[in-house]
């Protein structure tokens, strides 16, 4: 792999804000024009992803010349969207193409279709799912409705779409989803002066666990709020834990799950009791950041100090998710003061890994440098980026 190629991604996010799956791309590459050489690297490196059980989507703009059967063998075509250009296939060899594809399994996108293809009768789109076009496309609104009248319908997904503002706008729409890091202008949320009592009781557990409290003092605590004790057995059942007989008890899950497990599931959980309206987008994006900087952070520093990693890349969104400022939270919140220092300076021993997390999730972002003060290559951030991406779709919350 080309020690300059550090993975990007821009999430899909639909109307409700959930995020569908993201679009892959090298930084500093414009989308549809990467070479093929480095297209067919993009497609080697999503094949090593772990294969996901949710139903999260990668979408990887390509072209004929960078497809083989050797770089499409080890993809998962359930989870795979192949998104091509018009020109790519508007003619009999791109046809048969988009035909020996579709028979495989694999989503297709058609990227910027001409509003004349809705009237072709040479069935390529009846081989698509989606078809793309930017926000500022003369022809949006004309092409949204072709597509939901084609057989079978086209999901319309827009691009560039940069502001929440642009969002809400194509959202009242109707549209399928919308291409943009929307995490990097977060929705502006009303600021509270203080955490609410369950963000207080979960702050008291995490305390606990990072001083091993005794299980029963947990258990005790737990049970002051019937929601969590829910959601804990909820998600120590689920089928992630692979338990043959269901826990019923909390404190078999709290014994079950053991500490640093638990302390990362109150650190999510302290994530999304946002009373201000917090989007589950920037959920996401927390969550796959706090998994990267953990990710990251493996032969690093010792494997005692994944759980600080996790809470490092997931807090550095809790003010925007909580509405309350970090500063304010760094008061509210007893954390060590390695993390703070990563969280309000990006300094200390974590506080690299964030800031190389963070810029992984810019097209332009100055990741190799980064990466190369920490000794870490571009194989070794791909690999992490990618795993947490699927580790966090796959997270029961």
């Amino acid at each position: 792999m080309n020690p300059d190629n550090y993975l990007s991604r821009t999430p899909l996010i639909d109307a409700s804000q959930r995020v569908r799956g993201y679009r892959l791309s090298w930084q500093h590459a414009e989308a549809g024009n990467a070479p093929p050489d480095r297209t067919k690297q993009l497609l080697a490196l999503t094949a090593q992803f772990p294969r996901q059980a949710g139903s999260s989507l990668f979408f990887i703009d390509i072209g004929a010349a960078a497809l083989s059967a050797d770089g499409l063998q080890h993809l998962n075509p359930a989870t795979t969207v192949l998104m091509f250009g018009q020109a790519e296939l508007a003619c009999p060899e791109g046809i048969e193409l988009a035909m020996s594809l579709h028979a495989q399994g694999f989503r297709l996108a058609l990227c910027q279709p001409d509003v004349a293809l809705f009237d072709s009768s040479d069935g390529l789109l009846s081989l698509m799912s989606y078809v793309t076009a930017d926000l500022a496309h003369p022809d949006l609104a004309r092409i949204a409705s072709l597509a939901a009248l084609a057989q079978p319908a086209l999901e319309l997904m827009v691009n560039k779409v940069s502001d929440w503002n642009e969002f809400d706008a194509c959202a009242a729409l109707g549209l399928a989803g919308f291409f943009g890091n929307l995490c990097a202008s977060p929705r502006s949320l009303p600021r509270i002066a203080e955490m609410g009592s369950q963000t207080v009781l979960i702050v008291q557990l995490m305390k606990m666990v990072q001083e091993f409290a005794d299980i029963r003092e947990l258990e005790k605590v737990l049970q002051r709020d019937a929601m969590l004790s829910y959601k804990l057995l909820r998600y120590i059942n689920s089928a992630g834990f692979g338990h043959r007989i269901e826990i019923e008890s909390l404190r078999h899950a709290i014994t079950m799950l053991g500490y640093l497990p638990l302390y990362r599931w109150l650190a999510l959980l302290l994530a999304t009791t946002s009373t201000v309206g917090s989007s589950r987008a920037l959920l996401q994006a927390a969550i796959v950041r706090g998994r990267f900087v953990e990710l990251l952070g493996v032969g690093l520093l010792p494997a005692s100090e994944a759980g600080n990693l996790f809470v490092v890349g997931l807090f550095s969104l809790l003010d925007q998710m909580l509405g309350i400022p970090m500063q304010q939270l760094m008061r509210q919140v007893s954390l060590p003061d390695a993390i703070v220092q990563a969280l309000l300076q990006r300094q200390g021993i974590y506080g690299p890994l964030l800031a190389l997390a963070e810029a992984c999730e810019d097209q332009g972002g100055s990741a190799p440098a980064l990466a190369n003060d920490l000794f870490l290559d571009a194989l070794q951030v791909n690999k992490a980026h990618g795993s947490a991406m699927v580790w966090a779709q796959d997270l029961n919350l």
